[in-house]
Order: C-alpha cells, then sequence, then structure tokens
C-alpha cells in the first residue's frame, strides 16, 4: 500500500472520529478518571519508577491530537506524583503546572491512557530528581496555546530532553511537541538526534528513537527504520512496540 493511500486512509479516519467524536463526547464533569490498570500499585512495588503516558484529548480535537504527562514514584514511596501542563488552569491562577497525587495510568475525561515509556529499578530515583527538576524549570508555565504550543506536549517534551534515558516516543498526534520557543535548532523531543522547529509549525526531526519526522503545520509525518514504524497525523505511530519498556502502538482511539 503506497504512502498516499496510507495518508489519505488516515485522513478519511480523522474525520470520521470527529463526527463519531460529536455524537459520543461524554461532558466534561461526568467523564470517568478511573486507572485503566498500567501502573504498579505503589503499596507491592518498593522500587522507583517513571511512567509517561498519552490520552487522546476532550471533544472533537481529540480526532487531531492528545494529551500527555509524566508519572513518577520514588523508590518505597506510597503514592505517585503526576506533572501535566493543563490549559485551563491558567483561568484561576498564573500557571499551568499542576504538580499533584493522582493515579497515573487514570482516564482522561473517559478516554483510555497509552503508556508511552516506562523505566524502573536502579538509578531511576536520580531520574526522578531530574524530572521533577526540569518540570520546575519548564519556561512556558505562565502560557498555554492549543496549537501550535506550548501546550501540555510542549511540556513532556521538555521533560523528554532534559531526561533522554526516557527514551520517549511521542507520537505525532502529540501536537505542540515540536514547540521550541525562540529556539530553531534543538534535540529531538526524545532528548537524542536533532530538530529544526520553527515555531512549532515547520520542520524536521531526525533520531534513533522517534526516526525521521517532517513537520507540516503542527502535522507529523515520518517512518523510523530503528523501531519499525509509520508516523502519521491523526492516527499517531503504526507499529511494533518500542523496546524501552513501554508498548507503544496505534494511538487511544478515544475523543476528550
Amino acid at each position: 500500500m503506497g504512502v498516499r493511500r496510507i495518508v489519505g486512509y488516515s485522513i478519511v479516519a480523522g474525520l470520521l472520529a470527529t463526527a463519531l467524536a460529536s455524537v459520543t463526547a461524554q461532558d466534561w464533569s461526568t467523564a470517568s478518571h478511573e486507572p485503566v490498570g498500567l501502573a504498579p500499585d505503589p503499596a507491592v512495588t518498593p522500587e522507583p519508577v517513571v511512567q509517561v503516558y498519552a490520552a487522546r484529548t476532550r471533544g472533537a480535537k481529540g480526532a487531531f491530537g492528545v494529551h500527555t504527562w509524566v508519572a513518577v514514584k520514588p523508590g518505597r514511596a506510597s503514592a505517585w506524583t503526576v506533572y501535566e501542563v493543563i490549559g485551563w488552569r491558567l483561568r484561576y491562577g498564573d500557571s499551568a503546572l499542576a504538580i499533584r497525587n493522582r493515579d497515573p495510568d487514570a482516564r482522561w475525561f473517559g478516554n483510555e491512557p497509552e503508556l508511552l515509556a516506562e523505566k524502573r529499578g536502579e538509578g531511576v530515583d536520580e531520574l526522578i530528581r531530574r524530572v521533577d527538576a526540569a518540570a520546575r524549570a519548564y519556561p512556558y508555565a505562565g502560557e498555554y496555546t492549543l496549537w501550535p504550543g506550548p501546550n501540555s506536549n510542549t511540556f513532556t517534551a521538555w521533560i523528554a530532553r532534559a531526561v533522554p534515558e526516557l527514551e520517549v516516543d511521542l507520537p505525532p498526534t502529540a501536537i505542540g511537541k515540536d514547540y521550541l520557543g525562540g529556539r530553531i535548532v534543538s534535540s529531538a523531543p526524545s532528548g537524542s538526534g536533532f530538530q529544526l522547529s520553527l515555531l512549532g509549525l515547520l520542520g524536521i526531526t531526525a533520531s534513533t528513537v522517534e526516526g525521521l519526522e517532517l513537520n507540516v503545520l503542527g502535522l507529523g509525518f515520518g517512518l523510523n527504520p530503528f523501531s519499525p514504524a509509520i508516523r502519521l497525523p491523526i492516527v499517531g505511530r503504526i507499529g511494533a512496540a518500542r523496546s524501552n519498556g513501554a508498548a507503544v502502538a496505534a494511538e487511544p482511539p478515544a475523543a476528550q
């Protein structure tokens, strides 16, 4: 099947998902936030753990994008701490950054999360310290723009660049991951390789984690020869699970 046909199918699938979302979207106040069983129970897991998640965003825009977050459980800690950026927090305060105890694998307004990366065991407490330091140094906590950024995915990419050992492969549906502010050149969102990006609207990424991805108006198209996969807007990453301890296949099908 040719790339052009695959892209065409992805666009059709996105339009269908948008129509479905407009019919089935849950009311935000009653949507489920129940955990789905991807995170270990701190009560029986003494080792330190870091996990990175993505879930489709609310409403029709969930056909195109995901919300991402980072969760940590230090060694022998009794609870998880989740780091994420939530735009509507700016309505009530001066920061969109949320650092709080919650279930890391909770549904995002009814949408099932996907585990993008996981590290546990020896040396992970040091990674957790660096995650916390990077989160508190995030430069865009006082602003939020759904497209092209900075947004929740810009934040997760900021963490991933600061802690490249996590090997986070943010999917092409993580719109905002390529936003670099006033910079044009950086490492890829995973912290490896390199990236050229103009305000998150036009650019190219190349690394051993993401492979090769072209960004056009915030939409990502690419191939990953290192962990064979196709990267497409709307449908996300299609391919075998990455080998960093997390299953990364097609994007969650629901919409926020």
